[in-house]
């Protein structure tokens, strides 16, 4: 069938090359400087993208500030959480919402600079279905070290992530990875942990569905206002993947896996659109 161009670009506009998704609570102090970056990159670098920032129920300034930015640019979008639900579940219903060819994940604080994305755009393209940045590949592309008790914690708890869910990856943490939208619709109807140990998850889930996953050396600095406490939220994704584990060991991934449609062409319609102000 014969598409006209008025066609193409409706098309194009519908489904851009990359869809850029930010998990977002409470950012009142940084969001700005966030969305300032990252649109700013997009015009610059000419990337055919949207950006959806995932409001995970904030009580402070956050919507407001992101609506306001809206206003100027039409493919910048919000979606709202019922309330507070946690990062992974952010993370999930912003990926299975986008469009783009290749969807990704950042964290609000870019502490990998949003730059860094053309790597794992570029891992995409060279056949990878899921790329993770790594900190740990290239300890040199670290700008601002953690404290050491961070990083002592954190490497520790990585080795029993390596040990435990048979993943491995030198860093499974880094919120920033890239997928081909046709992995991240399956993968991410998959995930079950909704805080911040999906990240273990989402990577033992397309193991075992055997995508090809390539973890790539990205730049990094700490950034010191981070929320996560190595001693609460480390026990609790200890706990999340025990919860992991046994439900591999109980079949239930296999059993979802094997119940499910053919994801490749899906999209979840965006739950609860928010109109720019």
């Amino acid at each position: 069938m014969e598409v006209s161009p008025q066609n193409e670009m409706k098309d194009a506009a519908e489904n851009p090359r990359l869809s850029i998704v930010i998990p977002a609570y409470n950012e009142s102090a940084r969001i700005d400087g966030t969305l300032s970056r990252v649109m700013w990159c997009v015009e610059e670098r000419g990337w055919d993208a949207e950006v959806l920032v995932v409001d995970d129920g904030s009580t402070d300034d956050t919507p407001a500030i992101v609506q306001k930015w809206m206003q100027r640019y039409p493919r910048l979008d919000m979606v709202r959480n019922p309330g507070n639900r946690g990062k992974g579940y952010s993370v999930r219903n912003g990926l299975l919402q986008a469009t783009g060819e290749i969807v990704m994940f950042t964290d609000a604080d870019l502490s990998s600079p949003i730059e860094e994305a053309e790597l794992l755009i570029a891992a995409i393209d060279q056949g990878a279905d899921v790329a993770i940045g790594s900190r740990w590949l290239d300890r040199q592309k670290q700008t601002i070290h953690q404290p050491l008790y961070r990083r002592f914690f954190g490497r520790c708890f990585n080795k029993v992530t390596r040990w435990v869910m048979g993943l491995p990856f030198k860093d499974t943490q880094c919120g920033f990875k890239a997928f081909r939208r046709e992995a991240a619709q399956t993968i991410f109807r998959l995930q079950t942990i909704e805080r911040w140990g999906f990240d273990p998850e989402i990577l033992f889930i397309a193991r075992k569905l055997k995508y090809s996953i390539v973890e790539v050396p990205v730049t990094w600095g700490h950034d010191a206002r981070s929320r996560l406490s190595y001693i609460k939220d480390g026990m609790k994704m200890l706990e999340e993947m025990a919860v992991i584990r046994a439900n591999s060991l109980r079949g239930r991934y296999d059993e979802a896996i094997a119940a499910m449609k053919d994801t490749s062409k899906m999209v979840t319609p965006r739950v609860e659109h928010v109109e720019a102000r």
